[in-house]
């Protein structure tokens, strides 16, 4: 070991199971963890010198692009950090794998199969090559993360260019009609496999997603070498240091579907039981020569450490500074077909945010996924409602939400703000869209600033 402590900075805004177990790792490997975040972050130019604060002599980038309103934003704070240090997961590769479709034309490029896409900009000529698809495909906002924005549709059915304010795309549908529906995720760390899993989409889904409540299981052993060597490539085409490669088996071979530069950790140590975090360290330290022992990262790697690490920026106390939402709401319903403008009932008792039929079948919103058991009233058994996926737009914020649909012909406002949206915002009973603009005062203006 060198007697040189090598400072590893972990560049993350978010307080992730990873990030903390990276910055972990770090430290047991005998050197210095770093956690770059708002806190305590800061860019000094005097004089024509540029310097970071805290010093790091190493950058890991963990930053989170594809669920930001502003990734441009944090893509130039990582570009700014990668001029002054060496950085694992440049932030030119992350921006091009974060954008599936970029991602796509990148592997297709260098001879990695990848299932037929088509992205336009316009209306007329996304759906005139929708045929081409065939009857179901699937349908992708460019930027998306943990499966929302993406969806089985039916391609006899018109599609938008853009879900909400976020490009789309449609791709062909792989699948094995005579097999359960899986894909393989494969974690690469430098010219290595940490390990792999099969992932199986839940009961009434199609998306394999572990955040989704996808089942997973241990391929490490033995996947396909095909599998193992395409995704080993396409990291390195991507130029990505650390990757989730997604793959799905086709009749012909098998086609990569995303390169994830911020995959996480969960589902794969949940089916193999090793950690790529203490791999992610090593190769920090190794990229400015410091040294760490082999045997202790293959032991590290047997446990997943997300406790709070050492280097965790002391938390301040700060006022809560959620959004406020009304109790009746103006917001942006989007589906695959269209969007709209409508007013929405905000309910912190209900869990799932819920459609109006017609409304549902306005925008699009679906197809339905599964159907889920809602309780009303004094109704003991409940009533068997279908779901379907929905994007919810509330001001600049955009949430991915499946919701569920009923006829609420009878009831005044045609959409209801269950908590799995509400949770991003404080609730004021008093703030009604629907009333008199004289009557709205100054809590009205502050949503919108």
């Amino acid at each position: 070991m060198t007697q040189d402590s090598v400072r590893v900075g972990v560049l993350s805004l978010h307080n992730s199971k990873e990030t903390k177990a990276i910055c972990n790792a770090i430290e047991d490997l005998g050197h210095e963890p770093v956690w770059l975040r708002e806190e305590n972050v800061a860019i000094r130019v005097d004089d024509g010198d540029v310097d970071i604060e805290p010093a790091v002599d190493v950058i890991a980038n963990r930053l989170l692009l594809s669920n930001t309103d502003q990734p441009a934003e944090l893509l130039g704070l990582a570009k700014t950090f990668e001029r002054i240090r060496p950085t694992l997961n440049d932030p030119d590769a992350v921006l091009t794998a974060v954008h599936k479709f970029a991602a796509a034309a990148t592997l297709a490029d260098w001879n990695i199969r990848v299932p037929d896409a088509l992205l336009a900009l316009s209306n007329d000529r996304l759906n005139e090559g929708r045929e081409r698809f065939g009857d179901v495909g699937v349908y992708k906002t460019a930027i998306g993360t943990h499966g929302g924005g993406t969806w089985k549709v039916d391609l006899t059915e018109r599609v938008n260019p853009k879900v909400g304010n976020r490009q789309a795309f449609l791709q062909r549908l792989i699948d094995r009609d005579d097999e359960e529906h899986r894909d393989l995720r494969v974690y690469t760390v430098g010219d290595e496999i940490v390990g792999s899993m099969y992932r199986y989409a839940p009961e009434g889904d199609w998306r394999t997603n572990v955040a989704l409540g996808g089942a997973v299981e241990d391929a490490t052993d033995d996947m396909p070498d095909e599998a193992a060597e395409t995704a080993l490539y396409a990291a390195e085409v991507m130029g990505l240091d650390y990757a989730g490669v997604d793959l799905v088996e086709g009749y012909d071979g098998w086609y990569v579907l995303e390169v994830n530069p911020t995959a996480g950790f969960k589902g794969l140590f949940e089916a193999t039981g090793r950690s790529p975090a203490p791999h992610i360290a090593r190769l920090a330290i190794e990229t400015v020569g410091g040294e760490v022992d082999d045997e202790t990262v293959e032991r590290l790697s047997a446990t997943l450490d997300d406790s709070r690490p050492s280097c965790a920026p002391v938390p301040k106390q700060m006022p809560d500074e959620q959004p406020v939402i009304g109790y009746i709401e103006e917001v942006v319903a989007t589906g695959t077909s269209g969007s709209t403008q409508a007013l929405a009932k905000s309910d912190t008792g209900a869990t799932r945010t819920s459609i109006d039929t017609s409304l549902a079948a306005e925008i699009g919103a679906g197809p339905i996924k599964s159907m889920t058991r809602v309780k009303s009233g004094s109704m003991k058994g409940g009533k068997a409602r279908p779901v379907v996926d929905l994007v919810i737009g509330i001001g600049g914020n955009q949430h991915t939400v499946t919701a569920s649909v009923e006829d609420r012909g009878h009831m005044e406002y045609p959409l209801l703000l269950g908590r799995d949206i509400l949770e991003h915002y404080s609730v004021d009973v008093r703030k009604r869209a629907d009333a008199d603009p004289a009557e709205r005062g100054e809590s009205a203006e502050r949503l919108e600033e």
